[in-house]
C-alpha cells in the first residue's frame, strides 16, 4: 500500500471506481495526418499518367509521366501528390535540359508544400524563335510551356489546381454568340476549332478572339474587351 500526505485542506472527495478511472484515462492523441516533405521513402509501385506531346517543331513526340504518391491511404486525410516526373522522346536534342528539368521538378515535388506555381512558371517560358499553335487553336509559346500545360492537367486531374469552369448560362451565351458569328461570316474550316477570322485571346492563348456587336470577345473563355 502507498502512503500520501496530504498537506491542504479536505474540500470535498469522491470514490473512483474502475469504470471511472477507465473514464478519467486521457484520450490517446490521434497521429497527424502525413503531409509531403523530402524525408518519404519512395514506395515500391506508384500510380502515374503519361501525357503525349505533339509538337511542329519536331517529327518526335514527348511522352510526359507524373508519377504520384498516395498519403494517409485509407483514411479520411487520404491524399494524391506528385512524387516525381519523366519525359522521353526519340529525339535527343534536347536531351540535357530535359533530363535537368525533369530532375528539379521531381525535387520541388518531394519537397513538399503547394508546387503549384511550378506550372505558371514553365508556362511563362517563350522561345525567343517563336511558338505554335496546337489543333483548336491554342497557342503555346514555347515547349516548356507545353510541358507546364501537360503537369497543369495532371495536377487537375488530381484535384491540387480547381480548374475554373464557367457556369451554364455563360456557355449558353457564348454558343448563341457563335452562331450569330458564324450565321454572318460562315462556320470554321478544316476542322479548326473557332472561326478563321478569330485571333488569339490574351487571357487564355486561345485564338477564339471575334469582333460580335461591336466588341471583341473570346469565344473560348468569355472574355470581353468591354468588360
Amino acid at each position: 500500500m502507498t502512503l500520501h500526505k496530504i498537506n491542504k485542506k479536505i474540500v470535498s472527495y469522491k470514490v473512483l471506481t474502475k469504470e471511472r478511472a477507465e473514464t478519467a484515462q486521457p484520450e490517446a492523441e490521434k497521429p497527424s495526418p502525413e503531409s509531403m516533405h523530402e524525408n518519404i521513402e519512395r514506395p515500391e509501385v506508384l500510380v502515374g499518367s503519361t501525357y503525349k506531346i505533339k509538337t511542329p517543331q519536331s517529327e518526335h513526340a514527348l511522352y510526359i509521366t507524373v508519377n504520384d504518391i498516395i498519403l494517409n491511404q485509407g483514411s479520411e486525410h487520404e491524399e494524391r501528390r506528385p512524387y516525381e516526373v519523366f519525359i522521353n522522346s526519340k529525339n535527343m536534342e534536347h536531351f540535357q535540359w530535359v533530363l535537368a528539368l525533369t530532375r528539379v521538378i521531381s525535387a520541388v515535388f518531394r519537397k513538399g508544400g503547394d508546387a503549384c506555381f511550378l506550372v505558371e512558371e514553365l508556362k511563362a517560358v517563350f522561345d525567343p524563335r517563336g511558338g505554335y499553335f496546337k489543333k483548336g487553336g491554342v497557342f503555346m509559346p514555347s515547349l516548356v510551356a507545353e510541358i507546364g500545360h501537360a503537369i497543369e492537367s495532371h495536377l487537375k486531374h488530381i484535384g491540387m489546381i480547381q480548374p475554373e469552369e464557367m457556369s451554364d448560362h455563360q456557355k449558353q451565351f457564348l454558343a448563341e454568340k457563335r452562331r450569330e458569328f458564324e450565321a454572318h461570316h460562315g462556320a470554321a474550316n478544316n476542322g479548326d476549332a473557332f472561326p478563321e477570322q478569330a485571333v488569339l485571346c490574351t487571357k487564355c492563348s486561345t485564338k477564339a478572339m471575334v469582333l460580335m456587336d461591336g466588341c471583341m470577345t473570346c469565344l473560348n473563355c468569355g472574355e470581353s474587351k468591354c468588360g
